[in-house]
């Protein structure tokens, strides 16, 4: 029998919130638990800081003491060289979205600033040895050759899909790439981030297609047919180049692929729209005044009776039988022939035709004010 007891259901009550709580808390756990496990099968991107070049950034080739030039290269940026002052070879030699600099402040600052992009990049902690390098694919980090570095073949730089991965090398002593070897860039990687660290001097054999930026500490040879995307930057010594084709490295900054970034969002300010109201323009009427019909005033005969006519004695010049009398002639008695009598005295109009014809005058003057007064309303509602 069920228990009708009420601190029993409300024991009941109790235990089922606390099983709905202990659910929903392990059904919590688990999914966060799934979610650690899908991150931590992505990829891990190497947290490396790209180098500062400072105003070095903005040079193609920077020289210390010499900048020499054979036949048509193409510099995109600008040339310089300091402490030394000698550049040849501009023209043939074309520059490009730059300036030459030759012995002046800005090569001087450049070449400051390059001293501490170079210096950065030496003191990065190692993450793997490398010696020669042959047509191998690498992550990005930081890789340290004791004393040459060499490139055979196709190197690959994979960015696993990061703009931001950055490739620094260290070269204990020279970097020297052979005829024809390649640095090839993929799943994002930039030249901008690629850096090479040389202790001495470095070499590019010729028709080498090179990716990133030479910090040397003594020279930098170029020969002949090489493609740099990049810059060569020499801080002690000379830069020499051969009909080369420098390419100013395009960066990035917003990552691309499918890397996991912690992105701070930027505050969207809500613009409320001012509401812009349109005002119909009210139609006005075009009111056609209505003439007023001017009436002529209507003269109604004088109900005075008439007097009565007295018949006239005829006189002894008027027959007696009332034949019309003979023309008088000319004048102003001239009768023309007619009988006085029945010229001069017409017989009135009988009463009763007086009133009629006043009571037609009336019933058409009341007419003519009735549709007066009723014609102007309809003519303003039509209107």
């Amino acid at each position: 029998m069920k228990s009708s007891n009420p601190l029993n259901r409300r024991d009941q009550r109790r235990t089922k919130t606390r099983r709905t709580a202990a659910a929903m808390i392990g059904a919590g756990a688990t999914a966060v638990a799934l979610f650690a496990w899908i991150v931590g099968l992505a990829p891990a991107y190497a947290a490396e800081a790209p180098v500062g070049l400072g105003t070095a950034g903005s040079y193609a080739v920077l020289g210390g003491q010499t900048v020499t030039n054979t036949g048509p290269s193409v510099l995109n940026g600008n040339l310089g060289v300091s402490p030394g002052s000698s550049i040849t070879g501009f023209p043939p030699g074309l520059v490009f979205n730059g300036v030459i600099h030759a012995a002046d402040p800005s090569a001087a600052q450049a070449q400051s600033d390059l001293t501490i992009a170079y210096n950065d990049a030496a003191g990065r902690p190692s993450g793997a040895s490398v010696g020669v390098l042959v047509s191998e694919t690498l992550l990005p980090g930081v890789y340290t050759a004791s004393s040459q570095l060499a490139v055979n073949g196709a190197l690959t730089l994979d960015g696993q899909g990061n703009a931001n991965s950055v490739f620094i090398f260290q070269a204990g002593s020279t970097l020297i790439t052979a005829s024809g070897s390649s640095i090839v860039l993929t799943n994002s990687a930039q030249a901008c981030n690629v850096f090479w660290q040389v202790g001495s001097s470095a070499t590019l054999g010729t028709s080498t297609s090179f990716k990133g930026n030479i910090l040397a500490l003594t020279s930098i040879s170029v020969t002949t047919g090489v493609t740099v995307e990049g810059r060569a930057l020499a801080r002690n010594g000379s830069v020499t180049l051969d009909n080369n084709v420098f390419l100013a490295p395009g960066c990035a900054t917003t990552p691309t692929g499918t890397a996991t970034a912690t992105v701070t969002p930027t505050e969207t300010t809500t613009v409320t729209p001012t509401e812009t109201t349109t005002v119909t323009p009210t139609e006005t009427a075009s009111v056609t005044p209505v003439a007023t019909p001017s009436l002529s005033p209507i003269t109604v005969p004088s109900t005075t009776t008439p007097a009565v006519a007295v018949p006239l004695t005829p006189s002894a010049t008027v027959p007696a039988n009332g034949a019309p009398l003979a023309d008088t002639g000319g004048g102003a008695a001239n009768n023309r022939g007619a009988n006085i009598d029945t010229a001069t005295h017409t017989a009135p109009e009988s009463p009763a035709r007086l009133v009629s014809l006043l009571a037609a005058i009336i019933a058409l003057s009341a007419t003519l004010y009735l549709g007066w007064t009723l014609l102007i309303p309809a003519r303003r509602r039509a209107s």
